[in-house]
């Protein structure tokens, strides 16, 4: 099967199969990791893709090992997702976004500003609704609080909440 074929065959058929734990769940979530691997740049071993996950035509996008692609998440060009990622559903992972700084023209006539890919490293948990913005990267071992909008690099092991996300605390504090 060809790319151009596979991206056909996941937008048309494979991404509306269900999600656990609708009957059929098993063979859907089988079915978009074997078309996945033939779209994105890396796709690791052992990774769900979830109902109605869209990724465009999933160009430079890389996904480690037993991570997932939480339900309805929409993941950018060139994203790069580690090892042991869990996603809640609804993510937005942006890579691109539109000019504005020409109060001159019409916002929809300055068209993209350059591609800054996303990082997300491993063992990293995005909750429900989380959107990262261009050029972001999360460091391995954070915890993204639900509906967080991550406007900045976050260090590793730290649980950041809020709009835009601030750092509450670290993994493993006591306080």
């Amino acid at each position: 099967m060809t790319r151009t074929a596979a991206l056909f065959f996941y937008y048309a058929f494979a991404r509306h199969f269900p999600t656990q734990p609708v009957p059929g769940w098993r063979f859907g979530y089988w079915l978009r990791r074997h078309v996945v691997k033939k779209i994105f740049k890396r796709c690791g071993d052992d990774v769900l893709i979830k109902h109605a996950a869209y990724f465009g035509s999933g160009k430079n996008i890389e996904i480690g090992d037993r991570s997932q692609i939480g339900h309805g998440a929409r993941i950018g060009h060139g994203a790069i997702i580690g090892n042991d990622v869990i996603m809640g559903p609804y993510i937005e992972i942006m890579t691109n976004a539109h000019a504005y700084d020409d109060p001159s023209r019409p916002i929809n006539q300055q068209g993209k500003l350059p591609l800054k890919p996303v990082t997300i490293g491993n063992d990293v948990w995005l909750g429900t609704r989380v959107i990262v913005m261009p050029g972001v990267h999360i460091h391995d071992g954070a915890v993204i609080g639900a509906c967080a909008v991550v406007t900045h690099d976050i260090p590793a092991y730290a649980i950041a909440v809020g709009i835009p996300a601030k750092v509450i605390r670290y993994r493993g504090d006591k306080s």
